[in-house]
């Protein structure tokens, strides 16, 4: 039933309201004390910045953010996230400074994307069933603006008279080459099999693996053609776990984490004797390293 007058809203909306009240003043604040920092009296490191030079923090901020989703560790996450947040709104003023864009547009362009990928709540799409529906929808929107992103660079190319078309966006062009290798691969990989190029089975695919290494072991030790081979049985491989439903970063952050874990452990073990793990040999680290996993 929507509000009339004289019908107050539930008391769940009031404090919905009062929430975004809050988060509006918030975020307000937050983006004037940027502001703040980047002018001719503020601070000489802020305003000294540009995006190229702080481009890395906004990757480090980031993976510090993940580390404490993973850890399950929600009151660094608050800070970390609040440490994203910052670098959003840092370069948004930057490019303020330098008559780019804003921080409204940033926010407004968000929220229009949000509303435009989400027919199925926000339009006359039906309602996805499932997660598996909405990644579907998401894929049919993002190939009608990128048809719609080719039309209007066409259309500008000929009102400037251009001699040479330019080429339109590719269905890989949107992945980002700054992603980590691993999640670079695996979204290319899942692109090009949404597109038809694919493996049947992830048998297929364990074959391929097979054949990269072979390719691999085949070229010259310490040669950049058997480096670029190795990069193929990796590709392969993440296929693998495209097929089994795996993401491949994060399960080799997993493994990273868990061999940390354990070495970690061996290194208390050698303190608790006097040892250092520098001095002992291989076969007493592989002993440490068989009893540390067995007391898992």
């Amino acid at each position: 039933m929507g509000e009339t007058a004289g019908n107050p809203p539930a008391a769940g909306a009031a404090r919905d309201e009062s929430t975004l009240a809050d988060a509006r003043a918030s975020f307000q604040s937050l983006v004037r004390t940027i502001w703040r920092l980047r002018q001719p009296d503020g601070c000489p490191w802020d305003r000294e910045q540009t995006h190229a030079s702080i481009a890395g923090n906004m990757i480090e901020e980031a993976y510090e953010a993940v580390d404490c989703i993973e850890s399950g560790d929600a009151a660094h996450l608050r800070e970390e996230l609040g440490d994203v947040l910052m670098q959003v709104v840092l370069h948004a003023q930057i490019a303020a400074d330098a008559g780019e864009f804003t921080i409204d547009d940033v926010v407004r362009d968000l929220d229009e994307k949000l509303v435009r990928r989400h027919p199925h709540v926000f339009g006359s799409t039906e309602g996805a069933r499932d997660a598996d529906a909405v990644l579907d929808i998401w894929d049919e929107v993002k190939r009608v603006e990128r048809e719609g992103r080719n039309a209007a660079e066409d259309g500008a190319a000929s009102t400037d008279g251009a001699d040479a078309e330019p080429a339109p966006e590719g269905l890989l062009d949107s992945v980002p080459l700054a992603f980590p290798a691993l999640m670079q691969a695996q979204k290319v990989s899942k692109r090009a099999a949404k597109a038809g190029f694919e493996w049947d089975t992830v048998e297929d695919v364990w074959d391929q693996v097979a054949s990269e290494r072979a390719e691999f072991e085949a070229e010259e030790p310490g040669s950049d053609a058997r480096s670029l081979e190795f990069g193929d049985m990796l590709f392969a491989l993440v296929n693998v776990a495209r097929k089994e439903g795996i993401d491949a970063e994060g399960a080799l952050r997993a493994s990273t984490a868990k061999f940390r874990r354990r070495w970690a452990a061996m290194e208390g073990i050698a303190r608790e004797r006097g040892e250092r793990l520098e001095d002992l040999s291989t076969s007493e680290l592989n002993a440490l390293w068989d009893g540390v996993k067995g007391g898992e």
